[in-house]
């Protein structure tokens, strides 16, 4: 079974003491830029293509939503890139503003486990840049790693995944979004409330009210829940990414693993041709309905009037991944959480909350409720939804839990300082991250597929080839040319 290399990207709430949604990019382009810590601004936007579509066309433009155009008017922020304030870090992570909140985009990985403990160590970088804008400012400023404002306005949680062009779009769509829609029983983050569409007291997802397509290449309105955006991050020729835009911002470590760890069931299973077939009616409101069944029933239309359930589309893909893939670790660990994890939230609740942040979340929401004698319509309650996700640790919800053992805990902090270091040492993040700490003089640009360096006054790229061997004796390069002469050696 091929290993599928993957990354998470979190775009982060952020609010700053006196300052409103009209100064949010310059905001997020202030707290990026002063990030204090060991960087390279260099990032090279050439084979960035949004607008191009995996079903073979490009889109003229963009959808944008009219709410956030409102903030933008009349204001001119300069080239893009001194709008996204790019860092590169030593560990090869992307820090950057995107469209007015701060993004950390993890080094790629292999390992679901380290994927998660990356994604948790962002958490210390967006901490670590907003103390110094808090110190610089002499204002508060608090970030939450969450995916609404309460206000109708939803920033992304997103997922990379390389796959092979081959695959193309329509077995990618057919075998991956039964999962999205299900997984989220399992990996979703809570949300009190409903912004559109019908009326909820309590979701499972946090983005489930901002999709409204099965399928298209937009991020930021019109939302779908299988995003078709077409930027390989690699040779396209070769390569697909595939852009997951429907998952949560998950705080539990082992929710962030399972996430990704349940798309890779399913894209495993693509690959092999042995996905479950599962014809959805309409994915929206599938995907919708699942999130706000209180019942927990996670009843799913499909196309002739019959139904299923997020139950038997999780378990599906179960049985075809037992029956027809040779399991590796991550896959046989996704399995096996998965199954006790859909049979706690039965018969055990309080072992489900502890690794399930929507049910964490609940817990808390719900205690808070019996102490004060209020209901769900407390208007407060989004209050304690936004804390769960604050990520300063002498202030969060969801840091008091992990102190108080009701949710497994986060990686060590040794674990953490030592993502931040440098990459995982069997991909090329591991590479870009030591052009960054080695190098840093030398390197003219870099992005996620390559490497451009300057030698004797010369432009040399380098590529990355996303399933390259890279091994840890990169790190022994006397020098760039040798470094470059290594990296041209990774197949």
């Amino acid at each position: 079974m091929r290993r599928i290399l993957s990354g998470i990207e979190t775009e982060y709430g952020l609010l700053i003491s006196g300052r409103g949604a009209d100064s949010q990019v310059d905001d997020a382009m202030a707290l990026v830029r002063g990030y204090p810590d060991e960087c390279l601004v260099a990032w090279d936007y050439r084979y960035e293509s949004p607008r191009s579509d995996l079903r073979g066309f490009r889109l003229e433009k963009l959808a944008y939503d009219p709410e956030d155009a409102k903030f933008d008017e009349g204001k001119v922020y300069g080239q893009d890139g001194d709008i996204r304030s790019d860092r590169i870090l030593p560990n090869g992570a992307r820090f950057y503003n995107d469209h007015g909140h701060p993004e950390y985009s993890t080094p790629e990985c292999f390992s679901l486990q380290e994927l998660a403990a990356h994604d948790c160590a962002g958490q210390r970088v967006v901490l670590r840049a907003a103390a110094v804008l808090a110190k610089k400012t002499e204002v508060d400023v608090t970030v939450y790693k969450n995916n609404t404002d309460f206000h109708g306005a939803s920033y992304g949680t997103h997922e990379n995944y390389s796959m092979p062009r081959s695959l193309g779009f329509e077995p990618l769509f057919r075998d991956l979004t039964p999962m999205l829609v299900a997984r989220q029983i399992l990996v979703g983050a809570g949300k009190v409330g409903s912004e559109t569409g019908r009326a909820a007291t309590y979701q499972l997802s946090q983005r489930a009210d901002f999709f409204s397509e099965a399928a298209n290449a937009e991020t930021l309105f019109r939302r779908p829940v299988f995003n078709t955006r077409d930027e390989p991050h690699a040779d396209p020729r070769e390569w697909i990414r595939v852009h997951v835009i429907a998952g949560d911002a998950n705080m539990i470590p082992a929710a962030s693993a399972r996430k990704v760890g349940l798309a890779k069931l399913a894209l495993h299973l693509c690959e092999e041709g042995t996905a479950p077939l599962w014809k959805m009616s309409n994915p929206v409101l599938s995907f919708q309905d699942i999130s706000r069944d209180e019942s927990y029933a996670f009843r799913v239309e499909l196309d002739g009037r019959s139904w299923t359930t997020g139950y038997e589309i999780l378990e599906s893909y179960f049985a075809a991944a037992e029956r027809t893939l040779e399991l590796d670790d991550d896959m046989r660990w996704v399995i096996d959480s998965s199954r006790k994890l859909l049979a706690d939230l039965h018969d055990c609740p309080d072992r489900f909350r502890r690794q399930v942040d929507w049910a964490a979340k609940k817990a808390i929401l719900e205690q808070f409720m019996e102490s004060e004698g209020s209901d769900w319509r407390d208007p407060s309650l989004r209050a304690y939804d936004l804390e769960y996700h604050n990520v300063d640790p002498d202030d969060g919800l969801h840091s008091a839990l992990v102190q108080m053992d009701e949710v497994e805990s986060d990686p060590s902090e040794e674990i953490q300082l030592a993502c931040l270091q440098e990459g995982p040492r069997d991909t090329r993040a591991f590479a870009r991250g030591l052009a960054v700490s080695k190098f840093k003089d030398q390197v003219l640009s870099a992005c996620w597929n390559s490497i451009t360096f300057k030698v004797a006054d010369e432009a040399v790229e380098v590529t990355l080839p996303p399933e390259g061997d890279y091994a840890a004796q990169l790190k022994d390069a006397a020098d760039v040319g040798s470094f470059i002469e290594m990296l041209r050696g990774i197949k």
